[in-house]
Formats: structure tokens, C-alpha cells, sequence
């Protein structure tokens, strides 16, 4: 497996359902209309239901967690920027651009974001601090 270097970028493509969001709001306890009801949604600045902010940024827990340098991955720190909102059934990329090394710590700092793929619009963008003392070393 590649060490990870300055401004490797790494790309994932996905769409979130609308079972997703129904099964979020049941393990989380947010029923927060403005993610289930359409009607209720429809009267809002986003006219439509919305995907849980935290439930949208769980693409980076998936991405650092299975597919990413999966093995000893530990997630320090995770910051989240929403721009704009995220719906269902729209394709999105999530964009990892290592920012930082910290050979001494083990620890990468990489940028994340969620791109929609046919707009190009950035929805939410952050950065993640992760430790891997298998895999972190220079």
C-alpha cells in the first residue's frame, strides 16, 4: 500500500437514497421534517427534503474506514462546512486531498469534499485528521 504524499487526491462516487435518510432518522432520532416530509419540505428555502447534515459526512467515515488506507485508520478530528444542501438520488463525488503530514505523530491531515458530479458545486467541504501508525511512516 502507497505511504500517502502532499496532494494525492482520492475519489468516491454516491448517491444517498431515501431509505438512507429514513433509516438515519431512526438510529439517530432526528425526524426533523425538513428530511422526511416532502410537503413540509417543499415550503422551505430548499423546496425539497434535505439528507442530515451529519448523515451526509458519514461518506468520510465510509471512505477512511473500507476504502482509504482502511487498516488502523483512527480518526482524530473531522470538520464540516455545509455550502450548500445535499439531496437524494443526486450523484456526488467525495474528493480526499492529503494537505498535511505529521511523521512524528503518525497522522495525515487530509481535506474532504462533496462535490455534485453534474453541477461541479461544492456542497461540503472540511478536514480530517487521521492516525495510522501501520501505514503513517516516513
Amino acid at each position: 500500500m502507497k505511504i500517502p504524499e502532499i496532494n494525492d487526491v482520492f475519489t468516491y462516487d454516491f448517491i444517498f437514497s431515501k431509505a438512507q435518510i429514513y433509516e438515519y432518522a431512526q438510529i439517530s432520532g432526528d425526524t426533523n421534517p425538513v428530511h422526511l416530509s416532502e410537503s413540509y419540505a417543499e415550503k422551505t428555502v430548499f423546496e425539497r427534503c434535505i439528507v442530515h447534515g451529519y448523515f451526509s459526512i458519514s461518506i468520510f467515515s465510509k471512505i477512511y474506514g473500507t476504502l482509504l488506507y482502511p487498516e488502523g485508520h483512527i480518526l482524530i478530528s473531522q470538520s464540516a462546512k455545509y455550502l450548500q444542501p445535499i439531496f437524494t438520488e443526486v450523484p456526488y463525488t467525495a474528493v480526499f486531498t492529503t494537505k498535511a503530514l505529521f511523521p512524528e505523530k503518525n497522522r495525515v491531515l487530509y481535506q474532504n469534499k462533496i462535490i455534485e458530479k453534474s453541477t461541479g458545486n461544492i456542497k461540503v467541504t472540511g478536514d480530517a485528521l487521521l492516525l495510522n501508525r501501520e501505514l503513517y511512516l516516513w
